[in-house]
């Protein structure tokens, strides 16, 4: 548990550290297939190297103390058993491009692991019932990462490690679709196809470890 833990402390500054949330926010990653580890709710940016983080049970209420919307976490995971991490974040071009009615759409090489795109959950709500969290968890289906309109971004991977990458993934791709915008380009501009998708949307290679490396340098726990 102890090396659990310390990837969740990681994950969550990663998370901060690069403007990806701000006061709010979590993160999570599965212990087995009855329970996940989410931290301590503080700002990311600001976890401390000590926090433990809460074991959320599947099959229950949320612990006292845990924050309303991990049970979009636990949702999430009673679905996918292969989702191993979760991400609840804030990063500032998904939500402006949210506010738009809009996602990012695949014009480049991150965007293509979104491919096609990325759903919208249309409402700028907090999620604080097992209704709404179920709903959410359904429209997300098997999808990396769904939008909150004007509420964030929700990411899910194999790892933790593989969320937190999402995530960046997920806001240089809001970048690119708020430049092309602004440009005058509109909906025009070629896309990725699916084809370049399955081809590029691939984690070989180290993709997914140099990012991580890259999101976690620094930090005092490594």
């Amino acid at each position: 548990m102890n090396d659990l833990e310390r990837l969740v402390r990681l994950a969550a500054r990663a998370v901060g550290r690069h403007g990806l949330a701000h006061a709010y926010g979590h993160c999570s990653a599965r212990i087995d297939a009855e329970r996940f580890l989410v931290c301590t709710p503080v700002p990311m940016g600001h976890m401390p190297t000590d926090a433990h983080g809460t074991v959320v049970p599947l099959d229950g209420p949320l612990p006292d103390g845990v924050l309303g919307e991990v049970r979009v976490h636990r949702e999430i995971y009673l679905r996918r058993p292969e989702v191993g991490g979760i991400v609840r974040s804030m990063p500032p071009k998904i939500m402006s491009l949210s506010t738009l009615g809009k996602t990012p759409r695949p014009r480049h090489g991150f965007g293509s692991y979104f491919f096609p795109s990325i759903p919208m959950w249309d409402s700028p709500l907090l999620i604080r019932d097992d209704e709404k969290a179920a709903a959410l968890a359904e429209q997300m289906s098997d999808r990396p990462a769904i939008v909150m309109r004007g509420n964030g971004l929700v990411t899910a991977g194999e790892s933790l490690e593989e969320a937190v990458v999402l995530s960046w993934y997920a806001e240089d791709a809001a970048r690119i679709e708020l430049d092309v915008l602004a440009s005058g380009g509109g909906e025009g501009g070629p896309m990725i196809t699916r084809e370049e998708a399955q081809a590029r949307a691939t984690w070989s290679g180290r993709i997914l470890e140099r990012m991580w490396d890259y999101l976690t340098f620094g930090d005092t726990e490594i």
